[in-house]
């Protein structure tokens, strides 16, 4: 009789072991309100951290990010810059400053807004977390080499000779920069079209199928899109922003399809 309760005892401990490694899981994806919200607050620190070093280092080399890097497409263009405000270069050195420190924390920014979401992914998801920051990291970087040395470019190329040569062309540095800094900027996120992508297709809104009935729809969208941002009126540059879009919603149908396939 007491060997039958010890085994009872014993099968009822096993099963009591097993049950909360189930609940453990459950309760580290089930978070309050109010959870969420702390965990967003923290995140948004170390991300904040992240871009104030990101702006010290900057602006140890803020010369060079402004004379060798922003000013270098003015100055390939022959273009003439000017500042009307009494202070109008020390707050260009802070925005550049500000802007580089948050393309270099980048990393950290992906990291973060990952670990955030972590808890809603499941246990083989997570293991993925470095790879997506990495491959996130890379593909803003990628809009924002493809915006620099490629669309920016031919933008300035056809503002310097677009005219007649009775009209001198002064532009405002204030101008010039929100030129640059908008462009580049939307380059980087039209380049994470896979990983949204990705998302979207995690969560049951975006299909392959979906996608590719809509390609021809899509397409017109990357050309009005290319349009808009190349002001050259030559089809041929217009072109050669839209074929690189037209190439990621490629590759964001294989990724969907690939992400349904894990699940």
């Amino acid at each position: 009789m007491s060997s039958l309760i010890n085994s009872r005892q014993e099968i009822s401990s096993k099963a009591d072991s097993e049950v909360p490694d189930n609940d453990e899981e459950s309760l580290e994806v089930e978070m309050t309100f109010l959870e969420h919200l702390e965990e967003l607050r923290w995140r948004l620190i170390y991300s904040l951290i992240g871009v104030v070093a990101g702006t010290i280092i900057c602006w140890i080399f803020i010369d060079f990010l402004v004379e060798k890097i922003l000013l270098k497409p003015a100055a390939d263009n022959g273009l003439s810059l000017q500042n009307l405000r009494p202070f109008g270069q020390l707050f260009l050195y802070f925005q550049v400053a500000i802007i580089g420190g948050i393309i270099l924390s980048l990393p950290n920014i992906f990291l973060q807004l990952w670990k955030f979401i972590a808890p809603a992914l499941r246990k083989k998801e997570r293991k993925y977390t470095l790879l997506i920051v990495v491959y996130s990291t890379f593909c803003f970087l990628l809009g924002v080499a493809f915006a620099y040395f490629i669309m920016l470019p031919l933008s300035f190329r056809f503002v310097a000779q677009f005219g007649t040569k009775y009209i001198k062309n002064n532009f405002t540095i204030d101008e010039y920069t929100s030129i640059i800094t908008s462009i580049v900027l939307i380059s980087g996120l039209v380049f994470e079209l896979p990983m949204i992508s990705f998302f979207l297709s995690k969560l049951g809104i975006l299909t392959p199928g979906f996608m590719k009935k809509y390609r021809r729809h899509s397409i017109v969208v990357i050309m009005i899109i290319a349009a808009f941002l190349t002001p050259t009126t030559d089809p041929v540059s217009m072109l050669v922003l839209a074929v690189p879009l037209v190439l990621l919603y490629e590759i964001s149908i294989l990724i969907s399809k690939l992400s349904l396939k894990k699940d």
